[in-house]
């Protein structure tokens, strides 16, 4: 049997945990199924992001001139890709000291910004991050795994037809929430229910996590990006931690789930912890994802903004809250469809520790039996995509 040429593709060209984690995730259920199919992963732009954890990732504009004729197979990897255009793809790009002149320069001048966005990443598209057959004509198959958009219906007209209709062109489509899966079926698209492919974490991956834990014990691993930054939301955030810390005895670890752009500031963490009075409080540095990862299992519950920490804290059974600051859709279209009933979602910053409370007081067999159920759910559902994709 000859090895078919598969992509791997997804927004892990930059920093940020749950994307990182998906490439894995697909690599590894491929493998299971030929151990020596080597996956090419690709991304909107060239990176190597080896040292956190993650993987040499080419860019799909180069990968394209290279097998625009080829019958490759490529994967969508997952994540929120579906709602996210070229001006933001083009800036989580950046390192933030380039991000920060570039949305200075470009921000508020709606053509330039354009230009700048296509020129950086060899492409005309709106939706950078959603590929079909305008790109890989010859494609063998296209496949979109466990796949968001919670608010394509509320973004530009231009951009949502053109997801459409690469959407049309697919192989294989599943999404991981009911909100998006609604949003195509109006467009007359069918799209399989799957849980996020990081609820594969614990499965696939705990002996390598464990290798990456340390001996730090009874702590809250806390995270939160770095729009929450503001004087006045850092003090409501460092009084509910504080409640929280003296409550339960339990120390605060705050850590990173993405260094990108727009994502994560340790600085912010800083101004955080300067204000608590809890005396258990450390920020930790590493953003390699198996660390994180570890952070995450070793702790007794998550908090946090990202939606991939409460994801990670589900597949080990932990106790998880969501607590938001602006928009926080996708975080509550994934809770809605794949939580436990009654399970504290997302909530505003002001009930964090009661949330956090009632997590923590949350039946630990019922919080592993959703683990194993979700990872069950999304084994089966990746399986008509990796048919696909090795028979190709």
């Amino acid at each position: 049997m000859s090895k078919p040429r598969i992509v791997i593709f997804g927004a892990f060209d930059r920093h940020n945990f749950g994307d990182m984690l998906f490439a894995h995730v697909v690599a590894h259920l491929l493998a299971e199924r030929r151990p020596d199919v080597e996956p090419t992963f690709a991304g909107c732009g060239r990176r190597d992001l080896r040292a956190h954890g993650g993987h040499d990732v080419a860019a799909l504009s180069q990968l394209a001139k290279r097998c625009r004729d080829e019958p490759i197979a490529l994967i969508h990897a997952g994540g929120e890709l579906l709602t996210c255009d070229a001006w933001e793809a083009a800036v989580m790009l950046q390192t933030r000291e380039e991000a920060q002149t570039c949305i200075a320069r470009y921000g508020s001048r709606a053509a330039d910004r354009d230009a700048w966005a296509r020129a950086e990443l060899g492409t005309d598209a709106l939706a950078p991050y959603v590929i079909g057959r305008e790109t890989f004509a010859q494609a063998a198959s296209i496949c979109f795994n466990a796949i968001g958009g919670a608010t394509l219906d509320a973004r530009d007209a231009a951009l949502r037809e053109e997801v459409l209709t690469k959407l049309r062109s697919a192989d294989q489509i599943s999404v991981r929430d009911t909100q998006t899966q609604a949003t195509l079926k109006r467009a007359a698209i069918d799209a399989q229910l799957v849980p996020d492919p990081a609820s594969m974490v614990a499965e696939l991956f705990d002996a390598r996590i464990r290798t990456h834990s340390d001996s730090r014990r009874g702590y809250l691993a806390v995270q939160f990006s770095a729009d929450f930054g503001d004087d006045a939301t850092l003090a409501q955030i460092a009084h509910q931690l504080d409640l929280l810390g003296k409550t339960t005895g339990l120390g605060i670890v705050l850590f990173r789930a993405g260094a990108a752009p727009w994502h994560d500031d340790i600085a912010v963490y800083a101004r955080l912890a300067a204000r608590m009075r809890h005396a258990d409080v450390t920020i930790f540095e590493s953003l390699n994802v198996w660390d994180i990862c570890a952070l995450i299992a070793n702790s007794d519950g998550f908090a946090g903004s990202s939606l991939h920490g409460r994801i990670v804290a589900m597949t080990y059974g932990l106790p998880r809250v969501n607590f938001q600051h602006a928009d926080a859709a996708k975080q509550r279209a994934y809770v809605s469809t794949w939580e436990i009933a009654d399970a504290p979602g997302v909530v505003s910053i002001t009930d964090l520790h009661a949330a956090m409370r009632e997590a923590l007081a949350m039946d630990r067999a019922t919080l592993h039996e959703k683990a194993s159920a979700l990872a069950k759910a999304y084994r089966a559902g990746f399986e008509p995509i990796a048919q696909r994709a090795l028979r190709s």
